[in-house]
């Protein structure tokens, strides 16, 4: 049976991770003069304590498993210090703070191409893929039947855009004023991710200058659970259909998500809707 991970386990470690990664790096890995003959290899205490700019006795607790506080950023001037790769970097962070560290969002990112696989092997189930920014990245041949993506210029192929922008995008989506707020809400989460992206700022600034419905929404702020659950869809020659829709996680280092939908079972029009999404 694996022992509960404990804070003073976990302080343990961390001590002993500093002390291994300490050794691992030469002064001039470092940057620093070799100087005298070393007893030990890897840095000294009081080097790695200069380069992540604190004391060395606060350096010294820490790599003996005391409990102090420590800041992110500390924790990152550090990482730098003894040169830890991305994965070492997490940790650290794990092993201090009991969480990673938090990553810029990235907006702009290449769908994997066993995602794209997985994806057109779903032949009725309408399906895309969005970044941070919820720009479209790709889609199946489900998806597109009721989303038309390929029509749309590439530079607007984005779902907040399409939203506020396409007569067609508010047809198809049944209470769209309602699902339009809600909708905008989840976003503004992606978007506290990457606030400071450009291409995020970009897409903000646009939209605020052509739809007054999203310049209004938006400036009141709402916060919502992500998008989920159940949407009626206007499906052009079939009439109002009933969805399940969800967002799997397929990438969550670089804030890749598959959205999918799958039409409930039962309802009038679905045969003519399988056909639909079929041919």
């Amino acid at each position: 049976m694996t022992p509960a991970r404990t804070l003073d386990r976990t302080r343990h470690e961390l001590a002993r991770f500093l002390t291994t990664r300490r050794a691992r790096v030469s002064p001039q890995e470092a940057g620093l003069p070799a100087g005298q003959r070393r007893r030990t290899p890897g840095l000294r205490r009081e080097e790695v304590a200069a380069l992540a700019g604190v004391g060395v006795t606060w350096y010294t607790w820490l790599e003996q498993g005391r409990e102090i506080n420590v800041s992110a950023r500390f924790l990152d001037n550090l990482a730098r210090a003894l040169r830890l790769d991305a994965t070492e970097r997490r940790h650290l962070f794990l092993l201090t703070h009991q969480r990673p560290p938090v990553e810029p969002g990235q907006t702009f990112c290449e769908v994997p191409p066993l995602i794209k696989r997985l994806m057109a092997d779903l032949l009725q189930r309408p399906c895309y893929v969005l970044n941070l920014r919820w720009d479209v990245l790709t889609w199946n041949e489900a998806g597109e039947r009721i989303f038309n993506f390929a029509k749309q210029p590439p530079e607007q192929r984005n779902l907040l855009w399409m939203l506020f922008t396409e007569p067609a995008m508010q047809s198809l989506i049944d209470d769209w004023d309602h699902q339009a707020g809600a909708i905008l809400s989840s976003f503004r989460r992606d978007y506290a991710k990457a606030s400071d992206d450009p291409a995020m700022q970009s897409l903000i600034q646009m939209l605020e200058g052509v739809s007054e419905t999203f310049r209004t929404l938006w400036h009141q702020h709402e916060v919502h659970a992500p998008c989920q659950g159940k949407r009626w869809l206007n499906i052009e020659g079939i009439g109002s259909l009933e969805f399940e829709h969800t967002s799997l996680i397929i990438d969550e280092s670089r804030h890749l998500r598959l959205v999918y939908y799958a039409a409930l079972e039962g309802q009038p029009g679905m045969a003519e809707l399988m056909k639909t999404l079929s041919r």
